[in-house]
């Protein structure tokens, strides 16, 4: 498993989690985040990262117009992709299986770029938004076959990735900073969208509004799982599970952070009951990365099963269930 966090000062972190044993006589298992690298990997802020759920690869995006690439398993930078002409602002990964299919990364220009994830030779551009409205949330749905984004303006659009043009777009009544897909406990096709202290779950065929969530404070990340439960962090500093079949708190850790929550992670969507699916991963503005097990939620304020510090002020976190 490995994490992929991006910062204001350009710099990109990467961690495997790897589980300890200890050499006294009880054995103890503990995990711990061993750092992979640490590249200076843009000229401006990092904005955004992505990661491959089952494979080993991972991509930021930066305020400098670049996307860059990087294998996990042998640590290394794969170079950067020039082809945006704007800041990248949001990017997504499309696996089909364990194989990565295509890279989605959305800009400031309202561009959304598409990539061969094989090569990563430049497929289209589409245009998602007018050239003065940037793209800020990005997500491509289970099927790869669309992606909705939002922008900075307040739109939401929906683009056919088959075709490749924009299918819909409306204004919505607030600004929305992130978007994703998920599921309820049926296996309902959902997605979700974040504007200030709401977090919204939309039906994925007509966009009706199901539940609307509360958060309190501003929500700047959030995090599916496919048991129907849905990870928010921001400016309360705390994690919340939300139970998207009811729109209602399940459980929270309070004051999971010292400051405001910039990532969340759900390390694997399976149904197995392993313990690689009972973890979850956060990341805060003041640069600590810490790993939580989702069953100890809800029984006080539970203690991180390991704990990084950058040193730095993160902006993102993505990661991948790769061992």
């Amino acid at each position: 498993m490995a994490l992929v966090a991006g910062s204001y000062e350009r710099f990109i972190w990467g961690f495997s989690l790897k589980t300890l044993t200890s050499s006294t006589a009880s054995s103890s298992e503990t995990l711990t985040l061993a750092p992979l690298f640490s590249y200076q990997a843009h000229t401006g802020p990092v904005r955004c990262v992505a990661a491959a759920p089952r494979a080993g690869l991972a991509a930021s995006g930066g305020a400098d117009d670049s996307v860059r690439l990087y294998d996990l398993p042998t640590a290394a930078d794969l170079g950067p992709l020039l082809d945006p002409t704007a800041a990248v602002s949001a990017l997504a990964f499309y696996s089909r299986g364990p194989v990565p299919r295509n890279l989605l990364a959305a800009c400031d220009d309202g561009a959304l770029h598409l990539y061969d994830a094989d090569g990563f030779a430049l497929l289209s551009t589409l245009r998602a938004f007018p050239r003065h409205e940037a793209a800020e949330g990005l997500a491509v749905h289970p099927s790869g076959r669309v992606a909705l984004a939002v922008g900075r303006a307040g739109a939401l659009a929906m683009v056919n990735l088959v075709r490749g043009r924009r299918s819909f777009a409306c204004r919505l009544e607030r600004p929305a900073s992130a978007v994703a897909y998920a599921e309820d406990r049926d296996g309902g096709d959902r997605f979700v969208m974040a504007a200030e202290e709401k977090v919204t779950l939309h039906d994925s065929e007509d966009a009706r509004i199901i539940h609307e969530m509360d958060c309190g404070k501003r929500v700047l990340a959030f995090a599916p799982a496919k048991n129907g439960v849905l990870y928010s962090g921001g400016e309360d500093r705390g994690i919340t599970a939300w139970d998207l079949s009811s729109g209602k708190v399940s459980s929270r850790i309070e004051g999971a952070h010292a400051t405001r929550v910039k990532g969340v992670v759900v390390f694997d969507n399976r149904k197995d009951g392993s313990e690689l699916s009972n973890l979850i991963a956060s990341a805060s503005s003041d640069g600590v990365i810490r790993i939580w097990d989702v069953r100890t939620i809800g029984n006080g304020k539970p203690t991180p099963l390991a704990v990084a510090n950058t040193k730095a002020r993160l902006t993102c976190l993505a990661g991948t269930s790769l061992k």
